[in-house]
Order: structure tokens, then sequence, then C-alpha cells
């Protein structure tokens, strides 16, 4: 129960409840295991629960309505998905697919709910961790009006090294097992723009491409690139 508890309290949202909050948390969730390729649950379901990342990695897309799928982001061990439907009758605005293996916690909407009319700090910090999603939100809409594909393919690379990033003699690997095609929805841009970037930071031997592994050679050099 202890680890459990202590891993409860790396949950941002949890992060400063007390001993006391966080059993009575503990007792609300189901813990789930997934297996690579599994979907949480769809884009369009009821949206009945929240979750937060124990272990392993999650994509969140949308479906275009010619088929397409556009990442909207990666997460990991910490992060909360589907808190946008706590508190609203609503459906869940995109699919959850597991990309690495991953344990999870689930908890009832109508659970949480009722434990936040008896918890003002847990209640304040839902609040404060919705309007920093709202921010980052605001923030990718800025930068896929003000930059190029280029420079957000870029941005994309660092933000996914510096998170999910592992230091190898190689250089700095993202085993997230994305292709261009996902690199590029998730700059927002089309496969062969993505393609053609990718192959430009290749050359500039920034970055290098074994499969479905990005490396990244020279983090710094890609750093200053953006100063350019």
């Amino acid at each position: 129960m202890k680890n459990h508890i202590e891993a409860l309290r790396h949950i941002p949202i949890f992060s400063r409840l007390s001993e006391d909050q966080l059993i009575k948390i503990s007792n609300l969730e189901i813990k789930k295991e997934y297996k690579k390729g599994e979907k949480i649950f769809l884009e369009g379901e009821k949206g009945k629960a929240f979750y937060y990342i124990q272990s392993g990695k999650i994509k969140m897309y949308k479906t275009s309505f010619d088929g397409r799928e556009i990442i909207l982001n990666i997460f990991g061990k910490g992060d909360i998905i589907a808190e946008v439907t706590m508190f609203n009758d609503m459906e869940y605005p995109a699919t959850a697919e597991v990309i690495e293996d991953a344990i999870v916690g689930m908890i009832y909407n109508k659970d949480i709910e009722k434990m936040v009319l008896e918890n003002r700090e847990l209640s304040l910090q839902i609040i404060k961790e919705l309007s920093r999603r709202l921010y980052h939100s605001q923030a990718n809409v800025k930068e896929m009006a003000l930059h190029d594909s280029y420079i957000r393919t870029i941005k994309v690379l660092i933000k996914l090294a510096k998170q999910y990033g592992k230091n190898t003699s190689k250089g700095i690997e993202l085993e997230l097992g994305m292709t261009r095609q996902d690199i590029a929805n998730i700059v927002g841009t089309t496969r062969e723009t993505s393609s053609r970037i990718m192959s430009q930071l290749k050359k500039k031997n920034y970055i290098d491409v074994d499969g479905k592994t990005i490396i990244i050679k020279d983090l710094k050099k890609l750093e200053d690139e953006l100063e350019r």
C-alpha cells in the first residue's frame, strides 16, 4: 500500500493531497493492464472515467473525415488522460491507444465527483491541472499558426527526446514505435513534408532513423537550429 500511495503522489493532480486522502483515492482506483495496440477508449464513446498512467505510453488521436489518424499527444508515466470528461456528461473527444505495454489506474467520474464535493484541496488541484492542459492546447494552436513545419518538427523531436528519450552510445533514442506519418500527424503536416524534413535533419547529422526508432544524435544542435 505504501508504495502505491507514493506512486499516486507523483501524479500531478494528487501531489498535494494528504496520505489519508491518497488512501481514499487508492480505494476508488481500478487498476488495468494493457498490451501494445490495445485501445483504452474510443473517440465518441460516453466518457465514464478518467485514467492516470502508472507505466507505459499511450497516444491520443482523432480520426479525420477521410480516415486519417491525427495524433494529439503522447502520454507517459504520471500523466492523466480523459480528465476533460470529469464533471461533464460528454463523450471521449479522442481515442486512447497503447503504444507501449501499460498499467493504468482508472477512476469512475461519479466516484471522483463525490470525493471532490468533500475535498477542497482535490478540487483545486483538478482546476489547476485542467487550466494547465488548456494553456498547452492554446500554445499548440499558436505554434501551428506562427511556425513552419521545419521548426515545428524540431520542437516535437526535442519535446519527445526530453520526455521519453533514452541515453545510449548512439545518442538519445526514441523507441516509441512512431512512423513518419505519426510525426507528421503530431506536427500537423503531410507525410511527404515530414519525410523531407527528417531527411534534411538526418543529412545534417542531427538525427538518425533505424526502423521506427528515432535517434537524436545532437540535441544541442537541434536546439540551436531554433535560434537561426
